[in-house]
């Protein structure tokens, strides 16, 4: 075992780094790891079957930590994704693969289950490969989200269906009076969990929280986990629903933060290790045996469901780009596909070479799935996702007004406190999302990029009282500000600074009224935490006060200095002892 763990480690070692380097992602570092050691490569692990069902259990630690942050109000605001773009792209996607397969000679039986087993996309993967990407609060990541969340739902009654299958088909002789009874048990088994989440299982970790130490909130959080599973095979449910619902009905907890936490550790490593056992489990054997089969069931797999994304998404009102994104995403085979397709085997209604040349098939578009994504960053979205230059909104003549140039957290301040005492502004803001959005609420804003000079003439800026720069790009604000000192000299200026060193640029270019974005809010924090430590009003205040020159007086003082990186560290050195 010792040996088997440090053969996994070393080989994610390697291979995810190696991956991440050349652009490709963690993901697909892990299944080519799995593939290098597993039986079809150098052979150093052949247990595949128990390091994939030790792993899936990463699997249900993930739908654990989501069902956290997915609070049953959030889940209601998402039902029309849920219900409406999930049961549209699991039922359209289906019925095409299943089609495809009754043309093969399939029974109707076996298409279904073939259909809608190719429908899923891998949950493990595209939530862990869209969070490295931080794209999971985009527009595709949340219809993602919801899409494969429906897809989990869907399972559960395809696996309850298979023994009817079965029986339809002379293969099993299981009684239909049987599927009602398991269906009682599986609305029983979760109505108690509904039940206990809040009588028993909060309870439980308020006493362990104050009588337990870190390491056993730990060990209950993982029991809960683990006993909702088993309570979910026992009621014939997959395990990954029972996890998401335990996460869920803890969402609004007081614990919520903690556990998520706590459990994220074991999630990532489970989750290496989940992907490690894909890599290691396609059978290349048969790959190499069958390669244009294989191709082709990938091909027509991914084709068709990136087809119908795109297709449900832009019936949707999404925009183009993040239709794209969308199909990109899901288009790879799950591993639920795995479950459905090893019980239909065990129940009769596939061959086992069918079976085995279906989850070669889907373990293929996963590995190929990262790809997909590189496909769509380097070659599809910098073709497809031009612009036609948007022209620059005509500015209303104005006189003795501001100009304000940039519309972000400060600028929209700014403006607010003008509007408010009645004085006339003109507001620029090149960010043509941005300008859209506030205009949405209300907000009087005009499209414009405050670095060209005729956008300058255009707003005015000769008859203005006054102007604030407040461009959160530190480079367009330094050269926003060239232009201004050196075009308008006379015209007051107002500047938001990010950060020191951007401060010393400003102040190169004669602009000396700056104000560094987060420094009065800091030194309110500084002042509020000196009076909750117990320190006296006046006391806490004269610290602050005494702070606030000194800092004042360095930032001058290494204003000469500021582009001597040596100097400016021994002044820093000075200025702390």
């Amino acid at each position: 075992m010792l040996t088997q763990i440090a053969i996994f480690l070393v080989a994610a070692i390697i291979a995810v780094p190696l991956s991440r380097r050349l652009g490709l992602g963690a993901v697909l570092g892990y299944l080519g790891a799995g593939m290098a050691i597993g039986p079809w490569g150098l052979k150093l692990v052949d247990d595949v079957d128990t390091i994939l069902h030790v792993s899936e259990f990463g699997v249900i630690l993930l739908l654990f930590v989501i069902g956290l942050e997915l609070q049953p109000s959030r889940l209601w605001v998402l039902r029309k994704q849920v219900f409406g773009l999930g049961a549209a792209q699991v039922g359209i996607t289906a019925l095409l693969l299943g089609g495809i397969a009754l043309a093969f000679g399939f029974t109707w039986q076996a298409a279904l289950i073939a259909g809608v087993g190719l429908a899923m996309s891998s949950t493990a993967f595209v939530l862990q490969t869209l969070a490295e990407r931080k794209e999971l609060t985009t527009r595709h990541g949340r219809e993602s989200f919801a899409i494969l969340l429906f897809q989990d739902l869907a399972v559960i009654p395809l696996l309850a269906a298979i023994p009817f299958l079965a029986h339809a088909l002379g293969k099993a002789g299981t009684a239909h009076g049987g599927g009602w009874l398991d269906a009682l048990k599986a609305i029983a088994v979760i109505a108690a969990l509904v039940v206990s989440s809040r009588f028993l299982i909060r309870p439980l970790f308020r006493g362990v929280a104050s009588l337990g130490g870190r390491e056993i909130f730990t060990a209950t959080a993982l029991a809960i986990v683990v006993g909702v599973t088993l309570l979910m095979e026992v009621a014939g449910l997959t395990a990954s629903l029972g996890a998401f619902l335990a996460g869920m009905l803890l969402a609004d907890s007081e614990y919520r933060h903690e556990l998520e936490a706590d459990i994220e550790p074991f999630k990532g490593l489970l989750m290496g290790l989940f992907f490690i056992a894909v890599g290691m489990s396609a059978n290349l054997g048969l790959l190499a045996a069958q390669p244009l089969a294989v191709a082709a069931i990938v091909a027509g797999m991914v084709a068709i469901k990136f087809v119908v994304l795109v297709a449900i998404a832009r019936a949707a009102g999404t925009a183009a780009s993040s239709a794209r994104k969308l199909g990109i995403a899901l288009a790879q085979g799950g591993e639920f596909a795995f479950v459905l397709f090893a019980t239909a085997a065990g129940a009769g209604i596939f061959t086992t070479q069918v079976s085995q040349l279906l989850v070669v098939a889907v373990t293929v578009s996963m590995l190929i799935a990262p790809l997909l994504f590189v496909l769509e960053d380097r070659v599809l979205a910098p073709r497809l996702d031009r612009r036609a230059e948007r022209a620059f909104d005509t500015i209303a003549p104005q006189e003795g007004h501001v100009v304000v140039a940039g519309y972000g957290r400060v600028g929209q301040i700014v403006t607010r406190v003008l509007s408010l005492k009645g004085v006339p502004f003109v507001a620029l803001e090149k960010d043509a999302d941005q300008v859209d959005t506030v205009r949405r609420f209300g907000g009087k804003l005009y499209f414009g990029d405050a670095t060209r000079l005729e956008l300058l003439h255009a707003a005015n800026l000769g008859g203005a009282r006054l102007f604030v720069l407040a461009i959160d790009d530190v480079e367009d604000s330094v050269k926003c500000a060239a232009l201004v000192r050196h075009h308008f000299p006379a015209l007051p200026v107002i500047a938001r600074a990010r950060n020191r060193q951007h401060a010393h640029r400003l102040a190169e270019l004669g602009v000396t009224r700056y104000y560094r974005e987060t420094w009065h809010s800091s030194l309110e924090m500084a002042l509020q935490s000196l009076l909750r430590l117990g320190f006296a009003q006046s006391e806490a205040a004269i610290a602050i006060a005494r702070f606030r020159d000194h800092d004042l007086e360095l930032l001058k003082r290494q204003q000469a200095v500021h582009s001597d990186e040596k100097k400016l560290m021994q002044t820093t050195r000075e200025a702390s002892a």
